[in-house]
């Protein structure tokens, strides 16, 4: 049975997102990624369209409270915040015995500029997102990435 990794941020609209849907394509055999956020809200288009165009549709995924969660007696083995170092402090907290990592990564909702501009910028958030989570599954997958 795979052990559970929980990704945290503010609005669980984008990073925490897209780390899940990165975290269960890559080292879905060890281990199941869920993510929420401590004011959910809806999902971003910019993570949507960036995740999609590398054959990973996101779209029908819903938005979760971080308390919702923890209410639900779930335990994880890991949970791992991905929440900006800006909003390092306004990231929420979970509860219970994970092991604790912290990502920082850009928030894709802070983005300005033209819709083009703000895809580039999305995608290099989630290039910086794969490349954390590929880190991750081989110090602990042990399977190629």
């Amino acid at each position: 049975m795979p052990k559970r990794i929980l990704f945290i941020c503010v609005h669980n609209s984008a990073r925490s997102q897209m780390a899940a849907a990165l975290m269960n394509l890559r080292c879905s055999e060890l281990y199941r990624a869920e993510s929420a956020g401590l004011e959910p809200g809806t999902l971003n288009r910019l993570a949507v369209e960036a995740l999609r165009e590398t054959g990973i549709d996101i779209s029908q995924s819903e938005t979760r409270a971080v308390f919702d969660v923890w209410k639900s007696g779930a335990l994880f083995e890991y949970v791992i915040t991905v929440c900006s170092e800006g909003e390092a402090e306004g990231c929420p907290v979970f509860p219970g015995p994970a092991k604790r990592l912290h990502w920082p990564f850009r928030d894709p909702s802070k983005l300005t500029g033209t819709h083009e501009e703000k895809m580039k910028e999305t995608r290099e958030i989630l290039k910086t997102i794969d490349e954390a989570v590929k880190d991750f599954c081989s110090q602990h997958c042990h399977l190629p990435v």
